[in-house]
């Protein structure tokens, strides 16, 4: 398994921000690559609940998610994860939110591990060739995400 992590501060409560993250409705404006959703049942986004949903062309493809955990603690810090099946990889996604006093912390950790059918799943080469390629561009698709994330909770606060 490989792991791709991207973190960064959020101007809203951690409550405020994880309602955000699970509102499917906002997605265009912050997921990178999305498109539209396909389908949402059994309570999404609380545990055994699925998603499922397309990007943008040349994107990720369809893409279902189901909840595995979904936490909130007292001081309003959030975590959620959900297992990741698309085309290319499967894997475990996490985004935390974590209070801060002016704010919250929010981090998205992908682990994954390639598809049976990639090229570059196995070997040497598809070592190198994750480690330089698949994992800092899945680090970079994360970290957009979390910018663009921050400056719509950004937004929406000041409504």
């Amino acid at each position: 398994m490989s792991i791709a992590r991207a973190d960064g501060p959020v101007e809203v409560p951690a409550v405020t921000a994880a309602a955000l993250w699970t509102n499917p409705d906002r997605w265009a404006t912050f997921v990178e690559g999305f498109a539209h959703v396909n389908e949402k049942r059994d309570g999404w986004p609380e545990p055994g609940g699925k998603i499922v949903w397309r990007s943008i062309p040349g994107g990720r493809g369809i893409v279902t998610e189901r909840v595995l955990e979904h936490t909130r603690d007292d001081d309003g810090s959030t975590r959620i994860v959900s297992r990741v099946f698309e085309e290319a990889l499967t894997g475990t996604q996490t985004a935390t939110f974590t209070q801060t006093d002016v704010g919250c912390e929010m981090a998205l950790e992908l682990e994954y591990e390639l598809a049976p059918n990639t090229v570059m799943r196995t070997g040497v080469l598809g070592k190198i060739t994750n480690a330089l390629f698949i994992r800092r561009a899945l680090s970079d698709s994360l970290a957009r995400t979390i910018r663009r994330f921050t400056t719509e909770a950004h937004e929406e606060a000041s409504l």
